[in-house]
């Protein structure tokens, strides 16, 4: 799999953190933690979804805030590949520790998840930034795929992993496994992805000129049309897309009412359909472009939210559930292939650092607006789940407008 590629060593720790960090996504934030945290810590009703939707909307607006700042650090320092470790070894520390959140202690596990959120959200800028270093523009696509379709290998295996300790009641035995895969599986990146290209500043230097420099990286993107229409709509549908994530499983418990194995087993059709969606779609990523993929997914997604308002029964809600992994992976891999045609190369980290602020900016109105939404109706999930439809609606109008480059800029400004 990896042989044809110039540093196939590199190539697969890269693919292997994405792993890792799924074992983290599945079973923290997508299913596990979220209900438990909702119902368990917080209570229920409709005050878990907003106590949840708070964290999320911290978590990404800290990231959204200093993303492009650390992401200058990164370039200018050298400092990519310690500041990956950095984040991921916070967020694997935090996940551990949700192991010692008992029921009532609100204010804790919200400090915990938004820790490892930081963490975890933090650690993709500088991880996203080494896609372009690893492989040719016209094979980016389909290292994105390829990526994203181990990733969801690692949230097959991290929910198999949990669901017998879930199944007997072990949430804390279950957080501190996910801990364990989470940092073994990013282990091989710490060692084999490479140093980045030779600093030009030390870090504190690299510090005082970050926000310089990220200004500057906001006006050399502002001044790029098709960059900032991409951004505004990536912006856009990805708060789409994240929202139903963070409370896909609230709203599996609470209306329908999933028990916990019944959501790990949603996330395992979810991670199949996502393994399989990323695969298909990563050659016309490259053939048909990046574009055409993330509107198709859009529609997708579309139709999606739509059915989740109107789904009575567990069976139904497991269909609508597959038919959602078929566009997950898709939506962020081409999404990312799409944002690399943009990037002047050298400037990687910076650009990345406000691709992530956009990506994580759009989950700061999502979650609120969701949370809200089943606090004042009384835990209306539906209703709540419903409002997401514009997020998707928008961003696919501002993104029809948008040009790709066919290959990303060769001068640095």
């Amino acid at each position: 799999m990896f042989k044809s590629w110039p540093n196939p060593r590199a190539v697969a720790s890269w693919c292997l953190y994405d792993f890792a960090n799924s074992v983290y996504v599945a079973v923290i934030p997508a299913t596990v933690w979220s209900a438990y945290y909702s119902q368990a810590i917080c209570g229920g009703g409709g005050e878990g979804p907003l106590w949840w939707g708070r964290a999320v909307s911290l978590t990404m607006l800290f990231v959204a805030v200093t993303s492009p700042f650390m992401g200058a650090i990164a370039d200018l320092a050298g400092w990519r590949k310690r500041l990956l470790i950095i984040y991921t070894v916070a967020s694997v520390i935090a996940t551990a520790l949700l192991a010692t959140v008992a029921p009532g202690m609100v204010v804790y596990g919200f400090i915990l998840s938004v820790i490892a959120g930081i963490g975890f959200e933090g650690a993709m800028v500088f991880y996203n930034a080494y896609m372009p270093a690893l492989s040719p523009p016209e094979r980016r696509g389909r290292l994105s795929g390829m990526g994203y379709a181990i990733g969801y290998a690692g949230s097959f295996l991290g929910l198999i992993a949990v669901l017998p300790l879930i199944n007997a009641e072990m949430y804390a035995a279950a957080f501190a496994v996910v801990a364990v895969l989470y940092f073994g599986f990013a282990l091989p990146s710490f060692i084999w992805l490479p140093g980045q290209h030779v600093a030009t500043h030390g870090i504190g230097a690299a510090a005082r000129n970050g926000w310089r420099g990220a200004k500057q990286t906001a006006r050399d993107i502002w001044k790029i049309k098709p960059l900032r229409r991409f951004l505004l709509s990536f912006l856009l549908y990805q708060d789409g897309v994240l929202t139903i994530i963070f409370f896909s499983s609230i709203f599996a418990r609470q209306v329908l009412g999933f028990e916990m194995s019944d959501l790990i087993l949603v996330y395992i059709v979810v991670q199949i359909s996502a393994l399989v969606g990323a695969s298909i779609w990563a050659k016309p990523t490259d053939t048909k472009g990046p574009k055409f993929v993330v509107l198709a997914m859009i529609i997708q997604w579309i139709v999606i939210v739509t059915l989740v308002y109107f789904v009575e029964e567990k069976l139904t809600f497991f269909i609508v559930a597959a038919l959602a992994g078929t566009g997950l992976g898709a939506i962020q891999s081409a999404s990312r292939a799409l944002m690399a045609t943009f990037i002047p190369n050298g400037r990687e980290g910076e650009f990345f650092g406000f691709y992530s602020l956009c990506g994580k900016s759009s989950s700061i109105l999502g979650p609120l607006v969701f949370g809200w939404i089943a606090s004042a109706t009384g835990g209306d999930l539906r209703l709540a789940a419903l409002s997401v439809l514009v997020f998707f609606v928008v961003g696919g109008g501002v993104l029809i407008s948008v040009r790709p480059n066919a290959e990303p800029p060769t001068q640095k400004p």
